[in-house]
């Protein structure tokens, strides 16, 4: 088994986008589907944690049941985002630094003491 250590955006990106066409599900893939889809998987997602405390929040991946749900609620929202990347020609990896290297001017981190 990989992990996130090990594992390519790109290897994730190619089995999803072949699971995808292995059921013909490419042309309901546009963008607008897509972004619409992962609005309703991160919804999905919020629910889980939408009445928790902060500490119940951060203790949720300590229960086995709820550890599950949202592991796959999580990976739903991945799937979305790495399908959207493939349709939109966006990489994932380069619009994420691209991004850190904006937030890091518009939010600099304070002088170390």
């Amino acid at each position: 088994m990989t992990d996130d250590a090990t594992t390519p955006v790109a290897a994730l990106t190619d089995a999803i986008v072949a699971f995808a066409a292995a059921r013909g599900w490419e042309p309901y893939h546009t963008p607008k589907n897509l972004v619409m889809a992962l609005a309703s998987e991160v919804g999905e997602l919020c629910d889980l944690f939408r009445w928790l405390t902060p500490d119940e929040s951060r203790a949720a991946a300590a229960d086995p049941g709820l550890r599950e749900a949202v592991a796959d609620e999580l990976a739903d929202v991945a799937n979305i985002v790495f399908l959207l990347s493939h349709h939109t020609g966006i990489d994932v990896s380069q619009a994420v630094r691209a991004k850190l290297a904006k937030n890091a001017i518009k939010y600099p981190a304070p002088p170390a003491a």
